[in-house]
């Protein structure tokens, strides 16, 4: 191997991804043209425009891990407030686009492809805000330099989705074996905030995966948090149930029939409007 990317975002290491890694996973989607000049053309506008953006996905995914999917759809993150001009500026060019759940996620349309403008998590809890801009990696993407999704923030949306037909925690897992030595695990902690048991639980599972990689995990961090968990030592007196922030189906009978109260109402992150057309695209689409 050629060593370790590092030093590429404020002249501090981004993660160690072996350069092999990083760069040899530079065609992470096998695209046709049709879909490549689809995908070169939006972010062309978008750029045009002002609109800033960042690339995830599979394509943020395959340079923190080397692992490569091929899908149909193209990830790219922006700020809520974008959303009406991107949308705009993609309605100009010809393309279909719609805001599909309004407080996460719209899309724009050219045939079978589709570009996700996402702008937050299905639970409403990983908002994409100026952290993710200010510590994105610049990388190639379609033969354009774009900036990458941070690996922290993949870590704090994807280690949210616990979905009966999708679980993301092996995607958690493979990025935290390539990066976990120079992940800033502090800010990681914070961007969890209140759901840091979730956090937790990953960190654990990862021992149990990588026992050989234990130490991709600091120290510190898993003392940490045992110290947090030492001092739980009662039942909270709030009937409430966290499970509908990592499930949106899973958990619908303990705050439809058992009388809990839903912590996406509760905590601010989604409004009873939100929530319903929510669990309505439960049946349309489990996946997303």
């Amino acid at each position: 191997m050629h060593g370790l990317i590092s030093d590429i975002r404020s002249n501090r290491a981004v993660c160690s991804v072996q350069l092999d890694s990083l760069m040899g996973a530079a065609a992470a989607v096998q695209l046709d043209e049709s879909s490549r000049a689809f995908y070169r053309d939006a972010l062309s506008r978008l750029e045009r425009e002002g609109v800033k953006y960042l690339v995830g996905g599979a394509y943020a995914f395959a340079r923190y891990t080397g692992i490569e999917r091929h899908t149909k759809d193209f990830d790219i993150f922006i700020r809520r407030e974008d959303f009406a001009r991107a949308a705009e500026t993609l309605e100009k060019a010809g393309y279909e686009t719609e805001l599909t759940f309004s407080h996460w996620l719209g899309k724009a349309f050219h045939g079978d492809d589709f570009v996700d403008l996402i702008f937050s998590a299905g639970n409403g809890v990983a908002t994409v805000d100026d952290l993710w801009f200010e510590h994105a990696v610049p990388a190639q993407v379609i033969d354009m330099d774009v900036q990458l999704i941070p690996p922290e923030e993949m870590i704090w949306s994807k280690g949210l989705i616990m979905e009966r037909e999708r679980f993301d925690g092996a995607d958690v897992a493979h990025v935290i074996h390539s990066a976990g030595k120079d992940l800033d695990w502090r800010r990681l902690i914070d961007r969890y905030d209140r759901y840091w048991r979730v956090l937790y639980a990953h960190c654990i599972l990862f021992g149990f995966i990588y026992p050989s990689k234990r130490s991709n995990v600091p120290e510190w961090v898993m003392h940490e948090f045992a110290d947090r968990l030492s001092k739980e030592k009662t039942d909270v007196a709030e009937k409430i149930c966290y499970g509908t922030i990592i499930s949106r189906q899973q958990y619908l009978k303990d705050v439809e029939e058992w009388g809990y109260k839903d912590a996406r109402l509760q905590r601010g992150t989604m409004s009873r409007e939100e929530i319903a057309h929510w669990t309505a695209g439960i049946a349309q689409d489990g996946a997303k």
